[in-house]
C-alpha cells in the first residue's frame, strides 16, 4: 500500500506561515525594522535546514533572543537531529537553545534569580528543546532500520537467486551424466547392431536400411556429445534423477550387452543406493566402450571387498575386428571419476599390456 506524503514545498510553506504567526502572536504590535528583518531571515534560513542543518540552527539561535519564538528553533533542532549522528553536539545544541530561551533580552538590569521557580522554568525549556532532538533521532533510526531491512531483503533475494542457480547447475550436470550413461548407451548399441546387420545381411534393401540406421545413430551420438558438453559446462554436483538402477539389474545389463562377459564376485548386500548406482554405471560405461572401441573383445568383471571398501575392476581384451567410427568425447570416464570422488572413492583407467583396457572403481562401503 502506497503511503500518502505531503510535498516538501507544502511543508515549507506551512512552517514559514507558522513561524510568522508565532512572531506576530508574541510581538503583538511591537514590529520594528530589526524584528521584521530577523523574521524574514529566520524564515529564509529555514528553507535550507535540510542541506545545512547546523548552519541554520546557529543562525536562528541568536534571533531567538529578540524574537522570543519557539517554532523556528524547534524546526531547526529537529532538522539537525534528523541528520546528525553526533549526540554530544545535539545535547549541546539543546542546552544552548534552552539557555537562549531562558535569558531575557536585553541583559541590562538582569539579576541572578534565586527562586526555585527559575530552575523549574529552565527545566521546562530544556525539555522543550530536547523533544525535537529525540523525535529527530527516532526518525533517523527508523530511516536507518528501513534501509537495513531493504538491504537484508536484497541480500536474501540474491541468495535465493544463487541457490536457484546452484540447483539448476547440479541438475544440468546430473542430466549430462544420465544422458551419457543411458541415452548414449542405447544409441551406441543401436549403431553397433545396425553395423553388424549391414555387414551380415544379403538383402540390398535391408543393408540400405541398416546403413541409414547406423548413419542416423552416429549423427545422434554426435549431437548427444555436444549436448553433454554444454550441460556439463553449466554445473556440477550430485543430484540424482529417478528412477535409478540398482545392482539387481546388473545381470540383465550384462545379458543384453551382446558381449562375452565373465562376472566374478558380488558387492555387499547392504551397499548403499548411491554406491550401487556407481557400480552399475561403471559396468555400463565399460561395456559401452567395449562395443564402440573393442568389438569382439572378452570382458572380465571382478567385484570384491578390499578391507572396508568395495572394488570393481572391468578388464577387456584387445579387439578381434575393426571398430566402427563412432564419436567419443571421453565424457563417460570423466563422469565416472566425478561420481566416485563425490562418493569418497577413487576411479582409475588405462590400457593393458596386451592391447586391452582396464578400469577400477573403489568405493567406501558406507557410501550414502
Amino acid at each position: 500500500m502506497r503511503r500518502w506524503s505531503v510535498p516538501a514545498w507544502v511543508r515549507d510553506a506551512g512552517l514559514i506561515t507558522l513561524v510568522a504567526f508565532d512572531v506576530w502572536f508574541n510581538r503583538e504590535d511591537d514590529f520594528t525594522a530589526i524584528i521584521v528583518a530577523l523574521t524574514v531571515g529566520t524564515c529564509s534560513a529555514l528553507l535550507f535546514r535540510r542541506r545545512f542543518p547546523l548552519t541554520v540552527f546557529l543562525l536562528i539561535l541568536p534571533a531567538t533572543l529578540l524574537l522570543e519564538v519557539l517554532v523556528a528553533l524547534i524546526a531547526a533542532l529537529y532538522a539537525l537531529a534528523e541528520r546528525s549522528r553526533d549526540r554530544s553536539l545535539l545535547a549541546g545544541c539543546a542546552l544552548a537553545s534552552a539557555t537562549a530561551l531562558a535569558l531575557p533580552w536585553p541583559m541590562e538590569g538582569y539579576n541572578e534569580p534565586s527562586e526555585p521557580w527559575s530552575v523549574i522554568y529552565f527545566g521546562y525549556l530544556l525539555a522543550a528543546a530536547l523533544a525535537p532532538v529525540l523525535v529527530g533521532q527516532l526518525v533517523q533510526a527508523r530511516r536507518d532500520l528501513k534501509q537495513q531491512l531493504a538491504e537484508i531483503e536484497e541480500a536474501r533475494e540474491h541468495e535465493r537467486a544463487l541457490h536457484a542457480q546452484a540447483v539448476l547447475a547440479r541438475e544440468r550436470a546430473q542430466l549430462a551424466r544420465e544422458m551419457h550413461d543411458v541415452v548414449s548407451h542405447q544409441v551406441s548399441l543401436i549403431a553397433v547392431q545396425a553395423g553388424a546387420m549391414q555387414v551380415a545381411s544379403k538383402d540390398i534393401p535391408s543393408r540400405e536400411a541398416a546403413r541409414s540406421i547406423r548413419r542416423l545413430s552416429v549423427a545422434t551420438l554426435d549431437e548427444l556429445r555436444h549436448m553433454v558438453d554444454v550441460l556439463r559446462a553449466s554445473g556440477s554436483g550430485d543430484t540424482e534423477l529417478t528412477p535409478q538402477p540398482t545392482l539387481a539389474q546388473l545381470e540383465q545389463l550384462i545379458a543384453n550387452s551382446g558381449i562375452d562377459v565373465e562376472l566374478s564376485g558380488a558387492p555387499a548386500r547392504d551397499m548403499a543406493a548411491a554406491g550401487q548406482r556407481a557400480v552399475y554405471r561403471t559396468v555400463q560405461e565399460a561395456l559401452t566402450n567395449v562395443r564402440k572401441h573393442a568389438p569382439g573383445a572378452r570382458v572380465r568383471i571382478e567385484i570384491s571387498r578390499a578391507g572396508q571398501d568395495t572394488e570393481v575392476t572391468v578388464t577387456n581384451t584387445a579387439p578381434t575386428r575393426p571398430a566402427l567410427a563412432l564419436p567419443s568425447s571421453q565424457q563417460g570416464l570423466i563422469g565416472l571419476r566425478e561420481r566416485a570422488e563425490l562418493l569418497g572413492g577413487t576411479f582409475v583407467g588405462g590400457p593393458t599390456d596386451d592391447g586391452g583396457y582396464r578400469i577400477r572403481l573403489r568405493l567406501p562401503s558406507h557410501t550414502d
